[in-house]
């Protein structure tokens, strides 16, 4: 399962991602999103751990990128060829030194479950994004690990909105987004450099305000 981060990010690297932030950022904005990072947290929910990402989940990350599935909504659905540069990747490829990224893992096993982003853009406003093992699917684990991490942006993060974004057909994601409070927003053309299946309906827009957050 995936959604969010998907086209708002300008590269498809950590390293990249924060190249771009920083071009398009003034001092102040860019100030407090390295703020923001530093307040990430170990996060607990019901069945996951989220842990700030590191360099040893490196393969798990890459893994996700050979599912077909895993990708159906990012590139159409293929697997990603990692012998190969993806110059027009339009979707984050995290490899474990990013910033913004959490690690999800069962809290019973240390199972890898996928990974979780709160991405900041403009000032006071963070990008939440997600992508999953196929195998995880369809048990609330996006919702549980997508709400911690709402829960943290407003009361740790400092954010005043969060949005999410993903492909208009992508149902169970657009499902994930609705169940953990987000507002759709707007539906807009898709942007990416190759249509893909689907794309003719493009792509949703969802949001929720710090104010208009219950706090659950």
């Amino acid at each position: 399962m995936t959604g969010g981060v998907s086209r708002f990010a300008e590269s498809r690297s950590g390293t990249d991602l924060a190249s771009g932030l920083e071009l398009r950022a003034n001092q102040g904005i860019l100030a407090k999103a390295m703020d923001g990072c530093s307040k990430m947290a170990i996060l607990q929910t019901m069945q996951l751990t989220l842990s700030p990402c590191c360099p040893s989940d490196r393969t798990d990350f890459m893994d996700l990128e050979l599912d077909p599935e895993v990708m159906r909504f990012l590139n159409g659905g293929y697997a990603v060829d990692h012998e190969q540069d993806e110059p027009n990747a339009t979707f984050l490829m995290p490899r474990g030194t990013e910033p913004y990224v959490w690690t999800a893992r069962r809290t019973t096993n240390s199972a890898f479950v996928g990974w979780f982003c709160l991405w900041p853009g403009s000032e006071g406003l963070a990008e939440l994004g997600y992508r999953l093992r196929r195998m995880e699917w369809g048990q609330g684990l996006a919702s549980e690990g997508a709400s911690a991490l709402v829960n943290w942006g407003f009361t740790s993060g400092g954010y005043d909105k969060i949005v999410a974004t993903t492909m208009a057909v992508n149902h169970a994601s657009r499902r994930v987004m609705e169940k953990i409070g987000l507002n759709y927003d707007r539906t807009v053309s898709f942007e990416g450099p190759d249509p893909i299946p689907g794309s003719e309906h493009g792509e949703v827009w969802y949001e929720l305000m710090h104010s208009e957050w219950n706090g659950s």
